[in-house]
């Protein structure tokens, strides 16, 4: 999953809100490069992030949006508003990429009512105070339970399992530890054996173990993106795609029996 930042405050320091041409240059750049599909975000959540107002997001998402369509890939909308998941359906994007998985009111009727596939993520608190002194008794055991109660809520409403994907919200209201414990055993936290998509690349934890700039961290971001693959991860939310699709090449050649 190719990485395509529409805001002008994104941490990886790649946000291009203010130029929509350079943006779908970019997602061009993603797709030459390999990527099976793209995330295109137009609100930061980034730690400390304040909401982008709705309007606003859909003046950066929905011209970026429209000149993709008819690429090869399917494409998919990072965001958690009802108003901005309709709109974007209805402008192609085939999954939405939803961080508050289908809690905020009005979300879960949004994709119930369509096709579009979701992923559901599990964040505790929100962008703006969740790295406040994240605290879980059981990190594996709480980010499980969160993501089969979040499932059960989608089926109910009509949300076949086949549209669902889960992610463990690596980064997002989690310590460093907390981190590393989702990564050593992210093989355990799937439900009925739905999709898990690992979004690592360039994040604060990679900083923390390598002393690594946020431009410096491909090394680290391929290598925990690879561990997570290694572990089941399904889909890999990747700012560097050719790089990944090189590492995958050779772990799968090593792999092949």
């Amino acid at each position: 999953m190719g990485i395509v930042n529409l805001t002008p405050d994104s941490f990886s320091g790649d946000g291009l809100a203010t130029d929509t041409k350079r943006a779908i240059a970019r997602a061009w750049q993603q797709l030459e490069a390999g990527a099976d599909l793209l995330d295109l975000g137009a609100e930061s959540s980034r730690p400390g992030a304040i909401p982008t107002p709705p309007d606003e997001e859909l003046k950066r998402l929905l011209p970026v949006l429209d000149a993709l369509t008819g690429c090869a890939v399917p494409i998919s909308v990072d965001t958690y508003k009802p108003e901005v998941m309709r709109a974007a359906i209805a402008h192609g994007a085939s999954m939405i990429n939803d961080i508050f998985a289908l809690r905020m009111p009005g979300a879960v009727g949004a994709i119930a009512g369509s096709d579009c596939a979701v992923c559901l993520m599990h964040m505790q608190g929100e962008p703006l105070s969740m790295q406040h002194s994240p605290v879980y008794a059981d990190v594996l055991g709480e980010v499980r339970d969160f993501l089969a109660a979040r499932v059960s809520v989608a089926v109910s409403a009509g949300i076949v399992p086949e549209r669902l994907v889960l992610d463990p919200g690596f980064g997002f209201g989690k310590t460093l530890e907390h981190n590393l414990e989702l990564l050593r055993h992210l093989d355990t936290l799937s439900c009925d054996g739905l999709p898990l998509l690992a979004g690592l690349s360039r994040k604060s934890m990679l900083g923390t173990l390598t002393g690594r700039s946020v431009d410096q961290r491909q090394s680290a971001s391929i290598a925990a993106a690879l561990l997570a693959a290694q572990r089941g991860a399904r889909i890999l939310r990747v700012h560097d795609v050719a790089a990944m699709r090189d590492a995958l090449a050779v772990w799968q050649a090593v792999c092949a029996e």
